[in-house]
């Protein structure tokens, strides 16, 4: 079943309430769709009440949630968790998708789907109009969960003209687009005194080969700027470089523009260990929970995203994160990555994404605590359990960590990273009992992205041995 907004083309809205055989809140839809009205009407029994899962979280099941995502990625296993944690609350859950076969949209716990073909190309006003649309089709405001920079930024940024239809922590409007900027966060890194790796961003190709003619080699290259990652792009993910030619190469000849790079300084993994930190500030930038964690395995190997992490408590690195949360006034979600230099004995920021990240589901508190469900029982007025996640918890991206441990039998794993503790739990990204379809329907969607990440890592691999 599908119905088309007014005035807003080609994003219909799959509507199914009460999936869950229990309440899934009030949320009033346009009578432009007469079938989902129908849909809410006949669940107006179950709607305009709290409830108290069986985890014992008591959770505003009136105010509904909508996942947002600038960008084409359907397998994003990130989205399928922010649907289910807050779904199997009670929570009517919407989301942005790619299509109407993603997983996100095949979730059992998913109320509905707007259908919606954003690149990141279009103009952040525009895009913001179109959110506003939605917002009136859910008929109440919804807690807003972005899962990409441009996502966090796009709110922020156009706050006062989305509050109306939605919820979500105000910031600063700048600070999310300076936190998703590697130049900018550098910056912040030093005006506060948090450790960094070196960086630089050249002005011009000419300044970007001046420092290749003499820097030291290898080094890290990512895209300088969230929305021009997806506009042009210079390399696909953060990418470690071995030679002077490779760095020249990837970068935009000079034709007057920044190169759209950032060069930080490589941290041998010999001497490192890699630490995620997840969080949640409320509105006063205190950290009502803090996570960390030490990453095992990430895809591509040593420079890529998580695919496999466990739960590890540092609380020399919580304090560290918790003060420059508190001096920048960050609000919100927030998922960093710092690496220990054991050259130096200390941790340096890599990462600061204003935004939940894809593994967050690694953490939990023994109350049922993680970020997610922390931002929607803030945002309604609702206490926070007080809580820690236990050690040894772990997390497995089932379709990148295939890959992943292809590549670590190599060898090239994180020798210093510390000893895991005893496994407490394991938390698969994918694969769960209650809600199948978005793992069955991941498979398909793979074969391609697969052969491409595996001719990609070896063409790397053969480059990096032959620079050796």
């Amino acid at each position: 079943m599908g119905c088309k907004p007014p005035d807003v083309a080609k994003r219909p809205l799959i509507g199914e309430l009460s999936k869950l055989g229990e309440t899934s809140g009030d949320v009033s839809v346009s009578s432009a769709c007469p079938q989902l009205e129908s849909e809410r009407m006949a669940g107006l029994a179950f709607m305009n009440r709290y409830i108290r899962s069986g985890s014992g979280i008591a959770t505003d099941t009136r105010v509904p949630a909508l996942l947002l995502k600038i960008g084409q990625y359907p397998l994003h296993s990130g989205g399928v968790a922010v649907i289910r944690t807050l779904g199997r609350l009670g929570v009517p859950v919407y989301v942005i998708t790619e299509d109407r076969l993603t997983p996100s949209a095949l979730s059992r716990y998913c109320t509905g789907s707007f259908v919606w073909r954003f690149t990141g190309h279009e103009a952040p006003g525009s895009l913001a109009a179109q959110l506003r649309e939605v917002g009136k089709r859910l008929g109440r405001r919804a807690v807003v969960v972005p899962v990409d920079d441009e996502a966090a930024v796009l709110v922020a940024e156009h706050a006062d003209e989305l509050s109306e239809h939605f919820l979500f922590p105000r910031v600063e409007p700048g600070l999310p687009r300076a936190l998703a900027s590697k130049q900018r966060l550098y910056e912040l890194c030093r005006r506060h005194d948090v450790p960094a790796p070196i960086s630089i961003c050249p002005a011009t190709g000419k300044k970007l080969a001046e420092f290749a003619a003499t820097a030291t080699f290898p080094v890290v290259v990512k895209n300088a700027e969230p929305w021009t990652r997806r506009r042009a792009p210079v390399v696909s993910h953060t990418t470690v470089m071995h030679t002077a030619g490779e760095l020249l190469a990837a970068a935009p000849s000079d034709n007057g523009r920044p190169p759209g790079v950032i060069v930080q300084e490589y941290i041998p993994r010999d001497q490192a260990q890699d630490w995620i930190v997840h969080l949640y500030c409320d509105a006063n930038s205190n950290c009502v929970v803090l996570f960390t964690g030490v990453k095992l395995r990430s895809w591509p190997p040593h420079s890529g995203a998580t695919s496999c992490a466990y739960t590890l408590a540092n609380p020399e690195l919580a304090q560290i994160t918790e003060r420059f949360c508190k001096a920048i006034g960050f609000r919100g979600i927030a998922d960093l990555d710092w690496r220990l230099d054991l050259r130096d004995g200390r941790y340096k920021l890599v990462d600061f994404n204003p935004r939940v990240g894809n593994q967050f589901r690694l953490f939990e508190t023994e109350q049922g605590i993680d970020v997610v469900r922390a931002l929607h029982l803030d945002l309604t007025g609702r206490a926070v359990p007080a809580g820690a996640a236990p050690d040894g918890r772990r997390i497995i991206i089932e379709h990148v960590d295939v890959l992943a441990r292809f590549a670590y039998r190599g060898g090239s794993g994180y020798p210093a990273a510390p000893p895991p503790p005893p496994v407490t739990g394991t938390e698969l990204a994918w694969l769960a009992k209650d809600d199948l379809l978005p793992f069955l329907a991941m498979w398909p969607r793979l074969a391609k992205p697969l052969a491409s990440a595996r001719h990609d890592h070896g063409r790397a691999k053969n480059a990096t041995d032959g620079a050796r």
